[in-house]
């Protein structure tokens, strides 16, 4: 991280300004040689300097720069902002001259990136920096939020350091026995303190389940033979005409989605398309499709016709997602009922008629119970919400339950301390205190430019 790095940091494209932002040792040298006064290297920090953009002599854009000297910012090494008139073409040439006079174009994220490996910010905060530009809703941006100012943090932190003061008071009764004023740590006293932590680790997974809803939502496949009203179904949901609607079975070829808000929670749907035998090639690759989303999806909305019997195709479709959580939504209740509802779960039911907008509502408030939506505690959002975090929170509480096991065996309390070092050292991993490389560069290789 010796050299300087430099990127675009918003959207390009006719705005009232845009922001090119430079840090490493020598930003603020770079920047003035390409200003009009000369004068950044004498400013205090943090301040904002107005000045001229210059090639040679010819000017360039007048601009204000924002000096920020390390320590205190954001990538803990100097940073500097220009804050020029927005437009390609001038964005691009203060771009231009910056990288001539020794800057190199950032990688994505690697601001980000640079305030991690500086020790500014640990791996949650870094991922909450990520949630907090994606978020699409109040409720994923407050969450993102927790993450970014550290709550969520110190919640492993606070874990961490119950297990570090187990660690030490055992090293201390092995290298000093004859200390007789420290507690001895028996393999009881262990274990009360192991079913702590274990109750605090499944409380945050447990929350960190309603976590992942809220950050990246609920994916619902519609599903059914063709010609049950799921395009219109789609469309409904929307309150858009996004699906093309005819009465012609297997209009839909590909799927078609589209996203809503339920009680602030996102609700990704999949229009897809009818699942039949068929020899089109085209609308055979559409149900294959269709068959990959409704197996992978988090919700299937079954549609079947209120005004015909249910054939084979109905039957083993109803065989394939008895397992997952699925809605049976019977479209087109304002005909004739022909449909048997003996053989189907009538907890499951759902009436609508796509063609008039009716049941909607109650179609979405199904969705809400089945993900317990209203009873997501939204007041508490130090949540974990990566899967990588997640992952590595089920391995320490996979060690804690070996270390259990291990008391259960009256084994020696020196090697359970093995165990309770891996699950120290597992919940590191998820701040960041240890890492890989690949996995750092992986991560922030998803942010976007000039992050």
């Amino acid at each position: 991280m010796e050299d300087t790095i430099v990127a675009i940091s918003t959207a390009l494209g006719v705005g009232a300004i845009s922001i090119i932002r430079v840090s490493g040792n020598e930003a603020i040298s770079i920047v003035n040689k390409i200003t009009k006064f000369k004068k950044l290297d004498k400013v205090a920090t943090h301040t904002i300097n107005y000045d001229y953009i210059i090639e040679n002599d010819k000017l360039i854009d007048e601009v204000l720069i924002s000096v920020m000297k390390a320590p205190k910012t954001f990538t803990k090494e100097d940073v500097v902002e220009i804050n020029c008139h927005g437009g390609i073409a001038t964005t691009n040439k203060v771009l231009e001259l910056l990288l001539t006079n020794g800057c190199r174009l950032a990688e994505p994220g690697e601001f980000t990136k640079r305030a991690f490996l500086n020790g500014r910010i640990d791996l949650i905060e870094a991922e909450g920096v990520m949630d907090l530009i994606n978020s699409k809703t109040e409720i994923s941006r407050n969450l993102a939020i927790n993450q970014v100012n550290g709550s969520t943090s110190q919640l492993i932190k606070d874990l961490r350091q119950s297990i570090i003061e187990i660690l030490a008071n055992i090293e201390v009764n092995i290298d000093y026995p004859e200390y007789e004023d420290i507690e001895e740590m028996t393999t009881k006293m262990l274990g009360n303190r192991i079913s702590d932590i274990e109750k605090k680790i499944k409380t945050i997974l447990n929350k960190s389940e309603n976590g992942k809803i809220v950050k990246e939502g609920i994916n619902v496949a519609l599903i059914g033979r063709p010609n049950v009203g799921k395009s219109s179904l789609l469309n409904c949901l929307l309150e858009d005409n996004k699906a093309i609607v005819t009465d012609i079975a297997g209009t839909t070829r590909d799927c078609v989605e589209g996203t809503i808000s339920i009680d602030g929670i996102i609700v990704n749907l999949i229009d897809t398309a009818g699942i039949r035998e068929t020899k089109d090639v085209v609308e055979s690759i559409g149900v294959n499709k269709s068959i990959d989303l409704m197996n992978n999806s988090d919700l299937v909305l079954l549609l079947l016709n209120n005004n015909e019997e249910l054939n084979n195709e109905d039957i083993e479709l109803l065989d394939k997602i008895k397992d997952k959580n699925y809605i049976i939504v019977i479209n087109k209740n304002d005909l004739e009922s022909k449909i048997d509802i003996s053989k189907l779960d009538e907890s499951k039911l759902i009436y609508i008629s796509a063609l008039n907008n009716k049941g909607i509502d109650e179609l979405k408030n199904k969705i809400k119970q089945i993900f317990n939506l209203d009873k997501i505690e939204t007041s508490d959002l130090t949540y974990l919400t990566n899967a990588r975090s997640i992952s590595f929170l089920k391995q320490s509480l996979n060690a804690i339950t070996d270390i259990k096991m291990g008391i259960g065996n009256n084994l020696p309390i020196d090697m359970l301390e093995i165990d309770l070092k891996n699950v120290w050292n597992l919940l590191g991993s998820i701040i960041g205190v240890t890492y890989e490389e690949e996995l750092i560069d992986q991560l922030f290789s998803q942010f976007c430019l000039g992050k």
